[in-house]
């Protein structure tokens, strides 16, 4: 964040958070540009962000009376990316996180399988 403007120094390392008790609690995993910097895909498209003391869990987010504060994002980080098949690429993300939890249980019964015998 650059302060002087208060504009999103680099909307490519954005990422969704969750904010609790004026802390970030949770972090995803980068935002995709195809969707969230994409002039051709208006739907989902970042605009702005808070404002914390650091980028990382735990961070306190930045505060004034009226509550949190935020910046812009900057008009040019938005790109022509092309039309999204919004429902294919959710998709998609449902099936490699059920992939991911198949392989956790797996991994863990097998862990529990070792430790038994």
């Amino acid at each position: 964040m650059n302060q002087d403007d208060m504009k999103v120094i680099d909307p490519l390392q954005v990422r969704h958070v969750t904010v609790l008790a004026g802390k970030i609690d949770s972090m995803s995993g980068l935002v995709d540009p195809a969707t969230h910097l994409n002039l051709d895909f208006p739907d989902h498209r970042i605009t702005t962000c808070i404002i914390a003391e650091r980028f990382g869990k735990g961070a306190r987010v930045k505060m004034d009376d009226d509550g949190m504060l935020f910046v812009t994002v900057d008009r040019s980080a938005y790109k022509h990316y092309g039309k999204v098949d919004y429902t294919q690429r959710l998709t998609d993300m449902i099936s490699v996180v059920k992939k991911d939890i198949l392989m956790t249980r797996e991994s863990h019964q097998r862990k529990n399988k070792r430790l038994d015998e």
